[in-house]
């Protein structure tokens, strides 16, 4: 019996295992190896709009794929690898980057999740002095005299 115990481990872990990383279907593979390697080398900079976290490289979407085919088509046709980046951004926009360039319209895309973070730490700063403001502010003021005596006296009655 524990002879087994290998081979379902092996099993159980090829049940387990994530599927491949790439979504690349064999219908879209480029027959010439050099231009599927610069076509894999600009699908894992383009993000897959569908997705937003991976690569169209990565990506199951309908999209992704759309947009492989078409850096496909576009590396067939000549373009450089600077062209067909150039022509997927001017249709899709600076977002369709991975690694989108540092520029007025992208301002967002760099510094958003930092000011985000930042307010976040502000707003849990401001929470916390005004709570402790509001315990100190509620804490009781001390007896006056008069509430000291009568305090005296109910004691003293009670223990009577």
């Amino acid at each position: 019996m524990i002879r087994f115990a290998p081979a379902v481990l092996l099993v159980a872990l090829a049940f387990f295992a994530p599927p491949p990383a790439s979504a690349v279907l064999p219908s879209e593979v480029l027959p010439n190896p050099v231009e599927e390697a610069r076509a894999r080398d600009i699908g894992k900079n383009l993000r897959c709009l569908v997705c937003q976290n991976q690569s169209i490289d990565d990506s199951d979407a309908q999209l992704a794929r759309d947009l492989r085919v078409l850096v496909r088509e576009r590396i067939r046709a000549g373009d450089s690898d600077n062209d067909v980046i150039a022509y997927v951004v001017s249709r899709y926009g600076d977002f369709v980057l991975l690694k989108p360039p540092f520029k007025a319209a992208t301002v967002a895309l760099w510094f958003g999740p930092a000011a985000i973070a930042l307010a976040a730490i502000f707003a849990v700063v401001a929470f916390y002095r005004r709570r402790a403001k509001g315990t100190a502010a509620a804490a009781p003021k001390p007896l006056s005299e008069a509430e000291k005596r009568r305090l005296a006296a109910v004691l003293e009655d009670k223990n009577r």
